[in-house]
């Protein structure tokens, strides 16, 4: 708006700005964005907190509320910043749809899985009652800024993490995304996802990957942004999963528990006939080289059918399952026996 862009570059009001950072990521960078703040002459409130899934509820999301009333923002002018993983930037999105019916906010995404994930779509929610995500909304942020540099303060295992959610992808939508993977993977883990111009045989992986992961991430979110239609490429992986994560948190992260739910149901594709047992095994090769974990003894034969009657509950009776029918490709089945589901989770289990 070129009146607000005046305003702010007139000096005749001084900007301010409220920020929400993990507080993981404040003690890495908190000195660094005090003293953007500072230099450029902005108000501002940082309010550093501990978001993980153990603490990610709505009395985290009222201290934000209560923090955000005591500084006193135009909700028009003055978004919400928040910086962090998955966990922060849904909390955080709460918080501000919910601050005057809808206040906004721009999400700053410090790991991988945040960067490909959490960064993109409407979603935003808390867990409630044991249960994953069961309150929310849908209120998109106004911006996503998205820095790479972030990721390279994190540990290996964050780094894997976010992979399970770009192999998804890569499973559903683009084999090119796959092969990628498959060839790079040790690398982007060794390099953390930095480009480096010295390694031609890598031709920036990074910045083909992401941009891959990101590109149709939003090609099948943005047309069913509210989830209108409830046959979603981007639900493989968390059919399962959501059940699994909570049950045994905090022993498996979000990307970690996706991943156990994708070698599961890569198994069902496999004994449907969907795929061949050489592409099931490229599959499950390119997961061990992307250090994701491919079976978990929390994941029983118990949990995974109570896991698909939840599912039935909120897909309108139907589990909308997606599976690989190929390297890149997918479809989603209503029609998966439970005899079909037992004979791979037999078969997954002795593997």
């Amino acid at each position: 708006d070129p009146q607000q862009l005046e305003v702010a570059t007139s000096g005749k009001r001084r900007l301010r700005r409220f920020i929400v950072i993990d507080e993981v990521v404040d003690e890495l960078y908190g000195s660094k964005i005090r003293e953007y703040f500072e230099e450029n002459n902005v108000q501002h409130k940082i309010l550093a907190l501990p978001t993980t899934e153990e603490t990610k509820s709505m009395d985290l999301v009222l201290n934000i509320l209560q923090e955000v009333q005591n500084f006193s923002i135009d909700r028009r002018t003055e978004p919400i910043i928040a910086i962090g993983g998955g966990v922060c930037l849904d909390i955080v999105g709460l918080a501000a749809s919910l601050y005057r019916r809808r206040t906004p906010y721009i999400r700053v995404p410090t790991t991988l899985l945040s960067y490909v994930d959490a960064s993109v779509g409407a979603k935003n929610g808390v867990n409630f009652l044991q249960c994953k995500n069961k309150l929310g909304g849908y209120t998109p942020p106004v911006a996503s800024f998205l820095d790479r540099s972030f990721i390279q303060s994190i540990p290996r295992r964050h780094i894997s993490n976010g992979l399970g959610e770009i192999l998804k992808m890569a499973l559903m939508k683009h084999k090119g995304l796959f092969d990628l993977l498959k060839s790079h993977g040790k690398y982007l883990l060794d390099t953390k996802f930095q480009s480096n111009s010295g390694f031609d045989d890598h031709r920036d992986a990074a910045l083909q990957t992401t941009r891959i992961a990101i590109e149709t991430m939003l090609e099948e979110l943005a047309p069913n942004l509210w989830e209108d239609d409830l046959d979603r490429l981007v639900d493989f992986g968390h059919l399962i999963s959501p059940e699994l994560e909570m049950r045994v948190l905090p022993s498996l992260m979000h990307g970690e528990a996706v991943n156990i739910d994708m070698a599961f149901m890569t198994y069902v594709a496999y004994v449907r006939g969907l795929i061949t047992a050489e592409e099931k095994e490229q599959i499950i090769q390119c997961m061990r080289g992307l250090e994701l974990p491919v079976w978990h003894s929390g994941c029983s034969w118990s949990l995974i059918k109570k896991a698909l009657m939840e599912r039935l509950k909120h897909s309108g009776g139907q589990p909308r399952m997606p599976l690989p029918t190929g390297l890149g490709i997918a479809e989603i089945f209503n029609d998966t026996s439970e005899e079909t589901l037992e004979r791979a989770y037999k078969l997954w289990v002795r593997d």
